[in-house]
């Protein structure tokens, strides 16, 4: 039987730093107010003509470099975005595969928003221990910037851009094996957490000046309650269905949202401080890029080794929730 492993993680952040004292000259707010209730410090901006594709590439092009399988095997891509290059299509993964010289491959987008990297974890899961795919190259960015309303304190101070990657390849050892992906979803809570203009739901041309712009909307206090509630719920069962005692992980990596809903389900979970995994001070929210990009960060510092069981765990707009239980597995 094919099982699916991480075969490698990679990632990037645009050059440019938008600091809580740079907010402060564009909306009422100020750093001790914005780190007290979100544990953000800064966030990466991409230049006016970098788009999401291209943040997507440079996080795609190291992950293959470290997984040590060459481009022409890589069979499938999958993007997860809530800022793709077009509106409509192409779908930035095929895009993504033309700047990385990849043909002949399966691409194609999906709007999960920030549980968007571990529901393309769970497509490649089931493409590879299906037997139609062997190796699968997944790519979380986001150019959220674009999409921002930075006159709006409550949404402007949270949002940065980024990109992370992985790619899952095919295993016949159980041991390297991804062990669990659950994903979920529900509707009926889809305005807490949205961008409501331009789709056929709320067309441009109906609209008029800056409410034409489809820019982020969030109820912030509502959003926060669903969140710790759904995230802790979530990860409770992922970790019983599969047997396994939270002591046993490694590296809890949440998406990195807010300091205090991670802070309040590792509480809730019994997770220490070594345990979690927190880069949002640094990044803010990067969506379905947060993920990879956390993961690379331990990898990098050498925190992440071979064999280490990761828990992922990500809430976002839709309203959209996902778990993993995921070791790191690179070819020797």
């Amino acid at each position: 039987m094919a099982y699916a492993a991480l075969r490698s993680i990679g990632a990037y952040v645009p050059k440019n730093i938008l600091s809580n004292d740079d907010l402060a000259k564009l909306v009422d707010t100020s750093d001790e107010w914005i780190t007290k209730r979100t544990g953000i410090k800064e966030r990466h901006i991409a230049d006016k003509d970098e788009t999401t594709s291209d943040l997507g590439v440079k996080a795609a092009s190291l992950a293959l470099q470290r997984s040590k399988i060459k481009k022409e095997d890589i069979d499938m891509l999958i993007c997860a975005t809530i800022t793709p290059d077009y509106f409509c299509m192409p779908s930035t993964a095929t895009v993504i595969s033309k700047k990385l010289g990849l043909k002949n491959v399966t691409a194609f987008d999906i709007s999960a928003a920030c549980t968007g990297f571990i529901y393309i974890l769970s497509i490649a899961k089931a493409f590879i221990e299906s037997g139609m795919k062997k190796n699968i190259l997944i790519v979380g960015t986001e150019k959220l910037s674009a999409i921002t309303d930075y006159t709006d304190r409550g949404t402007c101070i949270l949002f940065g851009d980024g990109s992370g990657a992985a790619v899952i390849s095919a295993t016949e050892n159980k041991n390297e094996a991804i062990i669990d992906v659950n994903t979920g979803a529900d509707g009926t809570y889809a305005d807490l957490l949205m961008t409501p203009n331009g789709g056929t739901g709320s067309p441009h041309d109906a609209l008029e000046g800056e409410s034409a712009k489809c820019f982020m909307q969030m109820k912030g206090n509502e959003t926060f309650k669903v969140a710790v509630r759904t995230l802790t719920k979530d990860v409770v069962e992922i970790l019983k269905d599969n047997d396994i005692d939270s002591s046993k992980i490694d590296h809890f990596v949440p998406h990195q949202a807010n300091l205090r809903i991670i802070k309040a389900v590792g509480d809730a979970l019994g997770m220490t401080k070594e345990q979690v995994v927190i880069t949002v001070a640094k990044y803010g929210n990067t969506s379905g890029a947060s993920i990879p990009m956390a993961i690379n960060d331990i990898y990098e510092s050498g925190e992440l080794k071979a064999g280490e069981l990761l828990l992922l765990d990500a809430f976002g707009g839709g309203l959209t929730w996902g778990s993993a239980l995921v070791p790191f597995s690179p070819l020797a």
